[in-house]
C-alpha cells in the first residue's frame, strides 16, 4: 500500500485535523522563500503531530540548524537543495529524504550515491524554484527509478484529479501532496482533504 505524505503544513488547526486520518508523514517547510515557510512556529507544530513521522524540509541548511530541529523531535530531514552526500552523512543517511528535481531528462545514475538514504523524493524541475511548483513531470522517470529498486516519494503537482493515476502508473513508495489539498499556500482545505482520503480508501491504495 502506498504511504501518504502531506506537506507544507503551516497551521496548528490543520495538523490537528490531519491527525484524524491515516497519514504516514507530515511535512513542514523551513525554506524562508517559500510561502509555506513555518519559521518559529515549527517547534509547536511538531509537538501537535500524533502518529505521523515528522519531516522537516530544508534548502541548503547549516548543520547546526538541522541538529536543533532533530532535538525538537523531527523524525526525518528532507534536503531539497544542493546538499552534498558528505553533509547528508553527517546528519545520518537513515534520517534523510533527498529530493531530486526532475526535468524532461534525468540521469538515473545520479541516484546511486544516495541509495542508502531513508528515501528519495522526485519533484518537478522549475528554474530557480527548489520545490512546491504545482507542476507534474514525466512519471516514466519515477517509474524507472521504482523499477530499479529505489524507495521513491512522488511529488510535483499531485491533486485530486491525478492522484490515483499517479499511484497506478508509478507505484511509488509514497505520494507527497501539498498544493493539491490547499485553499491557499500553507492552508489545507478540509473538504479537499476529506475527498482525498475517500478517493484513496475506495481505490484500495491505502
Amino acid at each position: 500500500m502506498v504511504k501518504i505524505k502531506i506537506c507544507g503544513l503551516k497551521f496548528e488547526e490543520d495538523v490537528q485535523y490531519l491527525n484524524n486520518f491515516q497519514i504516514d508523514y507530515m511535512g513542514f517547510i523551513m525554506y524562508p522563500k517559500s510561502p509555506r515557510f513555518v519559521g518559529a512556529q515549527l517547534k509547536t507544530l511538531l509537538s501537535k503531530v500524533k502518529k505521523a513521522k515528522k519531516v522537516v524540509v530544508f534548502v541548503n541548511p547549516e548543520y547546526e540548524e538541522i541538529k536543533k530541529i532533530l532535538d525538537w523531535g523531527a523524525d526525518l530531514i528532507q534536503l531539497h537543495g544542493d546538499e552534498s552526500l558528505e553533509f547528508a552523512k553527517k546528519i545520518g543517511l537513515e534520517k534523510i529524504i533527498k529530493a531530486f528535481r526532475i526535468g524532461s531528462k534525468f540521469d538515473l545514475n545520479l541516484l546511486k550515491p544516495w541509495k542508502t538514504c531513508y528515501a528519495l523524493l522526485f519533484d518537478t524541475f522549475v528554474k530557480d524554484i527548489p520545490g512546491g511548483t504545482g507542476k507534474t513531470f514525466d512519471w516514466n522517470i519515477a517509474k524507472s527509478a521504482v523499477n530499479l529498486g529505489y524507495k521513491i516519494f512522488l511529488a510535483g503537482g499531485l491533486n485530486l484529479e491525478n492522484i490515483l493515476s499517479a499511484i497506478k502508473e508509478v507505484s511509488p513508495y509514497a505520494i507527497d501532496i501539498a498544493g493539491g489539498l490547499e485553499s491557499y499556500p500553507g492552508k489545507k482545505d478540509f473538504q479537499k482533504v476529506n475527498e482525498f482520503f475517500l478517493k484513496i480508501k475506495t481505490s484500495g491504495s491505502n
